[in-house]
């Protein structure tokens, strides 16, 4: 155990996936969501099979026993990565960031409805103060404004999307937490990745744009960053603790705000600045309650559903 260096890791995880995004955010309005979906997944094989390869592991760390719960997980999983994607395109970066923050909230409900598990007065009044701050972070979305381009786009909509992707990913922490029971981390995030390849390679049919040789180097960057950053994540719980390491994932809203104002001349607004604030202090108490009455598992958190913001 070296805790200094687990959340080192977990700090370099989440700048891994915050550039990610930035790059995500950067292309969105020049290729469609399911090229940005194939390359980020497709190129973040590399960097998991030579980790695999590195620990001996390859390929025996993709056997399977359970291709029905890795197919389940994977829809559900792409599903919200396509969501996060085209809510970049609309939304700030910071923005779409802070109200992936719902999807830890999200999950303790579903915990509840769907495995059974007991939640007690402590965790539900965490997750309704978180939600009330996901409220908060929304409402300069929501305005009739922000509507005024229809379904064809705009504030209100990459909010909306944002929030439904939050959702999916609540929904592939559960299947990731079925998982867990007879799945390694490797075969995990191979199918995923490997099924959501597939899935963005489907809308070739749609219509791609051909990228010059400068798009390309970075949607192949935008692949390897989001694999680096998943591979940074495993090592980081092999260091520390979860109830350590875990609150360190909402360095990325530090990470999104620079780069946001740097790269993109965004700022969050007030609402969003102190919403996010009210959800990461829910989401660390929710961690923390978890971790004390041993719900959150060091095999679900290396195994967590592979980030889209």
């Amino acid at each position: 155990m070296s805790p200094l260096l687990g959340i080192s890791l977990k700090l370099l995880s989440a700048l891994s996936f915050t550039l990610m995004s930035a790059g995500i955010k950067t292309l969105a309005s020049r290729y469609p969501t399911g090229e940005l979906v194939f390359f980020r997944s497709f190129f973040a094989l590399i960097p998991l099979i030579i980790w695999l390869a590195w620990r001996h592991e390859f390929p025996e760390a993709l056997k399977t026993s359970n291709l029905r719960g890795h197919l389940k997980r994977g829809v559900i999983g792409s599903t919200g990565m396509f969501l996060g994607f085209a809510a970049l395109h609309l939304l700030p970066l910071s923005d779409a960031v802070a109200i992936g923050y719902a999807a830890p909230l999200i999950v303790v409900v579903l915990a509840a409805l769907i495995l059974k598990e007991r939640v007690r007065v402590y965790r539900w009044t965490a997750v309704a103060v978180g939600f009330l701050g996901v409220l908060l972070m929304l409402s300069p979305h929501m305005g009739v404004q922000a509507f005024g381009h229809g379904l064809s786009g705009g504030p209100a909509i990459g909010a909306l999307l944002a929030l439904a992707g939050a959702f999916c990913s609540a929904f592939a922490s559960i299947e990731v937490r079925l998982l867990t029971h007879t799945e390694k981390t490797g075969a995990i995030v191979f199918y995923f990745m490997t099924l959501t390849s597939l899935l963005g390679l489907l809308t070739l049919a749609l219509g791609w744009t051909v990228p010059d040789l400068k798009d390309f180097i970075l949607l192949v960057t935008i692949g390897v960053l989001g694999g680096l950053g998943q591979m940074l994540l495993v090592q980081a719980y092999r260091y520390g603790d979860a109830s350590l390491i875990a609150p360190f994932e909402y360095s990325t809203m530090i990470w999104a705000t620079a780069l946001g104002w740097f790269v993109f001349g965004e700022w969050p607004v007030l609402a969003v600045l102190l919403g996010s604030l009210i959800v990461i202090a829910s989401g660390i108490y929710v961690i923390l309650r978890e971790q004390q009455l041993g719900l959150l598992k060091k095999e679900t958190r290396e195994a967590g559903p592979s980030r889209s913001v």
